[in-house]
């Protein structure tokens, strides 16, 4: 970029001025009114290299000189009134140091980045439409490579969510998440991190469409794109995240393994060995002693099926000091893997479960949206009002099958009955595994709202 501000230089297309700021923004005139020259305007091409490479060697303060486009002082687009292309700025960099005294203005970085990497469509929010033509006159007036355009749409908002990058390092830097690729976070990082798929989002972006004004879409049709890919792509699995302990008295050798389909639609994925024995987890939740008939769970003297396995019927609990249900004693309806009850009594409902000696402990991370309104920002509202205290939720001591577990980073799953999950790219290990929620089964915001 400093070559190509030489180059401007020696073509007579650029210059450094020492007019203050506040002389600038006079010379430059009004929206009704053209601009004038700066009086450094006519500096002859030496003396214009000379102040420029003093302005890189950090001879002078900070604001003390620009490097500007010798452009148009009258034009009636204000941003071609000789902008400025280098400031001085004795600043830290995160990346270079202290090496640079000077830094690029975005308008005469953007295109030339753009010709740097190979881009062919820059596509840009409206706001920038009055900066094309500066984007083209710099792309035309410069040794570049590539000759990228410009594109504008109106920008793509969607509810319960905050895109503005002040916004979102004001949560970084706040630790209301933990970093720019929080799951929470609308980035590309946070959304790979959350297990969104490039397919939903492809989908969901040709669900919407493009448009030249502004607009917001309900966050529920991005949703539906990832939950509807993962559950024609996620391969299922089983997690306990309320372990209660299942106890069989009937089991036997003949039980010991099941052989369950890797997803219920997709034979070309496999199948999957799911170790069975009088020892198992189910959720806690899937278990009461007394209930109604909407209750279509576990209940003692009731049946239920156990997911891609037996019926089985509850006959006794277990409990602590306390008097809470540690435990729960069933009995195996034999000839029913499969298949009906020989008896012809049918089960009340299915629950998921795990076998205690082959589940591995497992850290599951629940995510919600971000927001409890669904327009957190608008009409400048302080948008930390509205952060959602239940966004995360840390489960410890979750249960897992062995072969989710050994799954490597970024795989997806459906754990049945709870939810699309995926193996943190991280954090993630066979010994110590970590899943986050990328969405629920279903949209439980519908009903709240």
């Amino acid at each position: 970029l400093y070559g190509w501000a030489q180059h401007l230089v020696e073509q007579g297309k650029a210059y450094v001025d020492d007019l203050s700021a506040d002389e600038a923004r006079e010379y430059r005139g009004t929206l009704t009114e053209p601009g004038r020259n700066s009086p450094d305007r006519e500096r002859t091409v030496a003396e214009n290299l000379d102040l420029l490479k003093r302005m890189r060697a950090g001879e002078f303060a900070d604001g003390e000189r620009v490097l500007r486009a010798k452009i148009d002082m009258a034009h009636p687009n204000m941003n071609l009134r000789d902008p400025i292309l280098y400031r001085i700025r004795k600043a830290h960099h995160h990346q270079t140091g202290n090496a640079w005294p000077i830094y690029p203005t975005y308008d005469f970085a953007h295109g030339q980045e753009d010709a740097i990497e190979g881009v062919t469509h820059s596509i840009c929010t409206l706001e920038f439409e009055d900066h094309r033509p500066l984007y083209d006159w710099f792309i035309a007036n410069l040794p570049v490579e590539s000759k990228p355009r410009q594109y504008e749409f109106g920008r793509l908002n969607t509810s319960y969510t905050v895109t503005s990058k002040r916004k979102l390092k004001q949560l970084v830097d706040e630790g209301v998440v933990d970093s720019w690729d929080d799951p929470r976070m609308p980035t590309v990082a946070g959304m790979r991190r959350r297990g969104y798929t490039p397919a939903a989002i492809r989908h969901f972006c040709e669900m919407v469409g493009t448009s030249r004004s502004d607009g917001v879409v309900d966050v529920a049709m991005l949703e539906h794109a990832i939950r509807d890919d993962l559950n024609q792509n996620a391969p299922r699995a089983m997690c306990v995240l309320n372990p209660l302990k299942l106890t069989l008295r009937n089991v036997c050798e003949d039980h010991a393994a099941i052989v369950a389909p890797a997803h219920p639609s997709r034979p070309e994925l496999g199948e999957r060995e799911l170790r069975f024995s009088g020892e198992l987890y189910i959720d806690a939740d899937d278990f009461r002693e007394e209930a109604n008939k909407k209750f279509k769970r576990l209940v003692l003297g009731k049946r239920v099926r156990l997911r891609n396995a037996y019926v089985i019927e509850a006959v006794d609990v277990v409990k602590d000091p306390a008097g809470e249900v540690v435990e729960v004693v069933a009995d195996l309806i034999q000839g029913t893997l499969g298949n009906d009850p020989e008896d012809g009594i049918k089960p009340k409902g299915v629950i998921h479960w795990v076998e205690a000696a082959s589940a591995v402990p497992a850290t599951v991370r629940l995510y919600d949206r971000l927001f409890t309104d669904p327009a957190p920002d608008r009409g400048g509202a302080d948008f930390m009002g509205f952060l959602n205290p239940q966004a995360l939720q840390v489960v410890e001591g979750a249960l897992v099958e062995s072969g989710a577990a050994e799954a490597t980073p970024e795989t997806r799953f459906q754990f049945e009955r709870e939810g699309y999950f995926v193996a943190d790219r991280f954090d993630h290990s066979a010994d110590a595994p970590v899943f986050n929620q990328t969405i629920g089964l279903r949209d439980v915001w519908a009903s709240k709202t």
